[in-house]
């Protein structure tokens, strides 16, 4: 038995992507809880660098996923490698499965470094947008295929 409503997520993607070898998504506590905060992901760590200007959103749409959906979802996707659906989960999209593992890791490990420096009840300290922009741009490391090295 497959299950309907999951396949047809990831057959959307798979669709839509030549490079989607491998798509995740999960139903992580952190993730769930970063996509229902208002601004999404911040720029709070450097595991959350990884994303800037590369995460997408998807608006919660309820349990159905209709084809109607599949086509606003791989829309908000785009060309980006992960996304956060909002009130829902996480999403990664990889070359190879190695690169979507070590993507969702990354991702995850961003949220749940948000969460608990909001937990603080201070102001968080961000980068300003420059030192974001190139931080991101190292640690996509010219576009290499990410998590050959971590993989094995």
């Amino acid at each position: 038995p497959v299950n309907a409503t999951g396949f047809a997520l990831h057959a959307a993607i798979h669709a839509a992507r030549a490079d989607a070898f491998s798509v995740m998504h999960l139903h992580n506590t952190p993730g769930i809880a970063v996509s229902a905060q208002r601004d999404g992901l911040l720029p709070a760590s450097q595991h959350a660098l990884r994303f800037y200007g590369q995460l997408a959103y998807h608006d919660y749409e309820g349990l159905a996923f209709s084809p109607a959906e599949g086509t606003r979802l791989v829309a908000a996707l785009g060309e980006k490698p992960a996304m956060l659906l909002r009130n829902h989960g996480t999403l990664a999209v990889g070359r190879t499965v190695a690169e979507a593992y070590v993507l969702m890791a990354t991702l995850i490990k961003a949220c749940e470094i948000q969460i608990q420096a909001q937990a603080g009840s201070t102001p968080l300290a961000l980068p300003c947008a420059d030192i974001a922009a190139h931080t991101a741009e190292q640690l996509r490391d010219g576009g290499a295929i990410e998590g050959e090295l971590e993989w094995p």
